[in-house]
């Protein structure tokens, strides 16, 4: 009873951080959200029994994909017109 309550917590969780960055103009943060969501998922996969799943989200998706979007926001400018 209680993991389906963590489960439902860690959904609102994305979704939270899922609007946060499409509805902030500061890129960077939408960055780290969208790098949140990865590990959240990562968390996810973890818990529905995927270990193999879960190490590769928070591999590529959180840490190498946020780390070239993070990389992206500098060469450019940081907040939206």
């Amino acid at each position: 009873m209680i993991l389906e309550y963590f489960m439902l917590l860690l959904l609102i969780l994305m979704i939270g951080l899922a609007v946060f960055a499409v509805e902030t103009r500061d890129l960077l943060a939408a960055v780290l959200a969208a790098g949140f969501i990865s590990l959240v998922a990562s968390i996810v996969y973890l818990y529905l029994q995927a270990p193999d799943v879960a190490m590769t989200e928070a591999a590529i998706g959180a840490g190498l994909t946020t780390l070239i979007f993070i990389i992206a926001v500098r060469k450019t400018e940081r907040y939206e017109k």
